[in-house]
Formats: structure tokens, sequence, C-alpha cells
């Protein structure tokens, strides 16, 4: 039997559903990237479905492994302490998944190269003569 593999995106959430377009674009990407994993975009609070509806959503379509992938971009109290309470309470309602915990994209080499990228796009400035974007990401 082929472990099914699964996928949650979490970001914060907010009042506006227009700010949630970003990341229901980068779930898009990640969904043709990984188009035999089940990819769900998740909220912390203020916007659904939450993180405990997409993860149980997973569990009933028989994920063996469920990754989660924070949206945020450091590793505030949010990750570090609600993410993993809710964790533990999908572990202890759905047995026999792999619940595995990622860093914040946002501390991750291609992110902050992508956002020194972008913040030097936006402000009109030219990256340093002979240096590439890429520089500095670890592989």
């Amino acid at each position: 039997m082929t472990s099914r593999r699964g996928l949650i995106v979490l970001a914060h959430g907010a009042r506006d559903a227009s700010w949630a377009v970003p990341f229901e674009a980068m779930v898009a990407r990640v969904r043709e990237r990984a188009p035999d994993a089940e990819v769900r975009l998740a909220f912390l609070e203020l916007m659904a479905p939450r993180l405990e509806q997409a993860g149980a959503e997973l569990a009933a379509l028989g994920c063996t492994r469920i990754d989660v992938v924070p949206a945020f971009l450091g590793m505030g109290g949010h990750v570090r302490r609600d993410v993993p309470a809710q964790l533990e309470t999908l572990r202890q309602a759905h047995g026999g998944i792999v619940w595995r915990l990622h860093p914040a994209l946002g501390e991750t080499p291609h992110v902050i190269a992508a956002l020194a990228d972008a913040t030097l796009a936006l402000a009109g400035l030219d990256f340093a003569a002979g240096e590439s974007h890429l520089d500095g990401i670890a592989p």
C-alpha cells in the first residue's frame, strides 16, 4: 500500500478575505508542483478552514504523513506554542499519522533571498554587479 502524503500550509488569517489571495496563489503553485500530495491552506485564526479542520480532512482522506508548513515570517509565539498544541490535539484524535511541523517559511534561505530581491526590485535598486539573486541560498 502506498502512503499518502498531506501538506498543510498554515497562515495566520485576517478579517479581510483578500488578505489570503497571495497564500491561495502559493498553494495553487504547490499543488501544480506536487500533484500526488493532498495540499490544503489552513488558518490559525479569523479564517476557515482552521488547522484542526484541514488536518481532520487529510486524515479522513487516508494521509499517513501530514507536514505543516507555517507561512509566517518568523517563529513567534503562535508557531512555537499554539501550533504544536493544536498538532498534539490532532495526534491524539488521529493516531497512526505522522504529523511534522516545519520552521516558519520566513526563516528559510530561499524566502529570505526572495524577500531581499523583492525589496530591491520595489525600491528600484539594482543587484550588485556580478551577483545573482540566488547568491547565499543553500542547496
